[in-house]
């Protein structure tokens, strides 16, 4: 079973470990399902979990830019070097937001609420990394 969506207590600790309005970048880590997940109930047309998260990410796109978050880099990759044995990943997105408050705000709303289960139907397994700014191995 793979991770798709946060624990109560994940975003508690992401609220404690991250300062008020300070920016963050989210790593995110996305192995698609071979065919999308949707509920038999959800009227969506089947479809391969990329294109699933296609339609995900043609909805988050404009909501993004309502909180004033933004794509960093994604692409597809091509190799993991350094990883448990059989942890792969198909793509890659780095998504910097201006702060965790945009961040909630945005996966807070009812229009994203509105288009996550197409995430959620999309992905076998994910990883959501939140990163502050700073050079840690130079501060020391």
């Amino acid at each position: 079973m793979g991770s798709i969506e946060p624990a109560p207590e994940r975003i508690q600790r992401f609220l404690k470990q991250t300062r008020s309005g300070e920016p963050i970048v989210m790593i995110n880590l996305l192995r698609y399902a071979k065919d999308a997940a949707y509920a038999t109930d959800s009227g969506e047309a089947a479809c391969s979990g990329r294109e699933a998260y296609g339609r995900y990410a043609a909805g988050v796109f404009p909501l993004l830019g309502k909180v004033g978050a933004h794509v960093v880099w994604m692409g597809s990759v091509a190799s993991t070097v350094i990883s448990p044995e059989g942890e792969e990943w198909d793509d890659a997105v780095l998504m910097e937001y201006p702060s965790r408050e945009a961040f909630i705000e945005m996966t807070s709303s009812a229009e994203y609420q509105a288009i996550s289960h197409h995430r959620t139907a999309a992905l076998a397994d994910s990883r959501l990394i939140a990163t502050t700014p700073g050079n840690p191995i130079a501060e020391q």
